[in-house]
């Protein structure tokens, strides 16, 4: 009787289909986080007064709302398993980013009394109330409540991204998999500037969040028909499904990695906190997320007020193209480890921390962003790229040591925790960073030569510069080697 051989047959190569999905859904995550940081200085802030306090909060409660829902968001994927999960995720964000638009009609309504109003008859009414404070404050209110809407969603995106992936992915290709998938992040970074823009100065900043918005119920209709597990997907052959599961030791059987990755129990939230790899994890998300959130959402804001480039001007679209075409080089974090592992002979842990060490270096050059930008501006728009591209490198392989160190069922949950922790690093860099440049504007404050809102900058930015050493040092001194969990 012949026994077939996975080895024999051609392989399939489905899982990359899977990571060009996971890529797209990350960059409409990516466009939609960037609409209010592209329209608020120039398009919103005029209509409703905001200060940089205002858009502090603003931001500061998204990523609170977005920590806390991480928390939750990886057990309810896990719950509802990757393809319904996501499917939940995406629309609720899409749902989100499309309330910001009726922001305007609903602010009219509350303080002129005008609802039955287009968005120009808002604008309208807005302009003729009496009271700017009153306006401020209610916008203010139900910008926040459109960020938390699109935050609950958005929370979903990674711990169900990362789990697809170590569903599609052997360990040691799954940081070049998330560097591909996280590279969605630059490229809706880069397609930002060069089409919310234009389409808030042609047709209102309501239109850029409902046609941006808009884009991830398409992206749903999609993942419907493309998504199945691999064990019961027909684009999957044995080869392929034998690859998938090659780093599996203890399966001597596709059949039997069948039934590990299909293992139903889930692990408690005073489980996850009892492993020192869980706090690893969550301190080194602390202490970087805020950082890419801070150059994601106030870039913008400093190229306009430092510089006066606009966003809405071709020189502050070029520049903002530019520096997140620069984050493109974050591909490299995918392919270092995997060099370190293969070439070095290194586990994937050990490639992993090395490569983040590496990365965590780059970020320094952001010191020299504010002295550089006397000369012009292209030296901090550059430098802040380059720290981007760090980042993202470092986000890639920090969210596979997840992998490396836990089962599969636990991969959503700790993603989870994880992405609250860098809420809050999120949440205290973005609000701190309003308050600040408001003050040092007032105030006039003076630092090493830097006057006001520059002195501000300067000072964010010298901790966004050692905040990825500072994490890095931590992650090793919690979890000095590889040790993977296997008593789940």
């Amino acid at each position: 009787m012949n026994t077939f051989n996975p080895s024999e047959q051609k392989m399939t190569n489905y899982r990359w289909t899977i990571c060009a999905m996971l890529f797209f859904a990350t960059t409409i995550n990516y466009l939609d986080r960037q609409v209010l940081s592209l329209t608020w200085k120039d398009f919103i802030s005029p209509e409703f007064h905001w200060t940089n306090d205002n858009y502090g909060t603003i931001t500061a409660l998204f990523s609170i709302f977005y920590a806390v829902s991480m928390l939750f968001a990886g057990r309810f994927v896990d719950w509802m398993d990757t393809k319904k999960g996501f499917l939940w995720a995406i629309g609720v964000w899409s749902v989100g980013a499309v309330l910001h638009a009726f922001c305007g009609i609903a602010t009219s309504g509350i303080v002129a009394g005008e609802w039955l109003v287009g968005f120009e008859g808002a604008k309208e009414a807005i302009s003729l109330a009496k009271s700017v404070s009153l306006v401020t404050s209610v916008s203010v209110v139900l910008f926040i409540f459109s960020r938390l809407v699109l935050a609950v969603g958005e929370a979903g995106n990674f711990p169900a991204a990362i789990k697809t992936t170590a569903e599609f992915f052997p360990k040691k290709d799954r940081a070049y998999a998330t560097s591909i998938f996280n590279a969605g992040a630059t490229v809706g970074a880069l397609a930002a500037p060069v089409t919310i823009p234009i389409i808030a100065a042609a047709w209102g900043w309501e239109m850029s969040f409902i046609i941006i918005g808009a884009l991830g119920f398409v992206w749903m209709g999609f993942w419907v028909f493309v998504y199945n597990k691999p064990e019961s997907h027909p684009k999957v052959n044995s080869a392929e499904l034998a690859y998938i599961h090659s780093d599996l030791e203890s399966a001597d059987s596709v059949e039997k990695c069948v039934e590990i990755v299909q293992e139903k129990t889930k692990i408690s939230f005073k489980e996850a906190f009892s492993f020192k790899q869980t706090w690893a994890f969550a301190f080194g998300k602390f202490m970087t997320d805020g950082v890419w959130w801070f150059y994601l959402f106030w870039t913008p804001a400093y190229l306009s007020s430092v510089y006066d480039i606009k966003s809405s001007d071709t020189e502050g679209q070029l520049a903002i193209f530019v520096l997140y075409a620069i984050t493109l080089l974050s591909i490299i974090g995918g392919w270092l480890p995997s060099y370190f592992v293969e070439k070095k002979g290194m586990n994937p842990y050990a490639g992993r921390m090395k490569a983040m060490l590496i990365f965590a270096f780059f970020p320094l050059l952001v010191l020299f962003a504010q002295p550089l930008g006397h000369i012009t501006y292209w030296f901090p728009v550059v430098i802040i790229g380059i720290a981007g591209a760090a980042h993202q490198a470092w986000s890639a392989n920090i969210f596979s040591t997840i992998g490396d160190m836990f089962p599969k069922k636990a991969i959503a949950t700790i993603t989870g925790i994880g992405g609250m922790a860098g809420g809050i690093g999120s949440f205290l860099i973005n609000k701190g960073s309003g308050v600040l440049f408001d003050y040092a504007k007032v105030s006039e404050m003076q630092l090493l030569g830097f006057k006001g809102e520059e002195a501000g900058y300067f000072i964010i930015f010298s901790i966004c510069a050692v905040a990825y050493l500072i994490g890095w040092v931590v992650m090793k001194t919690l979890v000095p080697k590889y040790q993977p969990i296997n008593n789940l």
